[in-house]
């Protein structure tokens, strides 16, 4: 699975791409705070 990692690595650094964000800080945030509200003993 190492091997693979790696191989995908490589292959991705010959030609990399920017991850374009469509969700504000904020806005991601917000949402990660309504499922940690869902989830029980999450504020521990």
């Amino acid at each position: 699975m190492e091997q693979d990692i790696r191989t995908w690595i490589a292959a991705w650094n010959t030609d990399p791409k920017p991850y374009i964000w469509t969700k504000t800080a904020d806005e991601i945030l917000e949402r990660l705070a309504s499922y940690l509200n869902r989830i029980p003993d999450s504020e521990d």
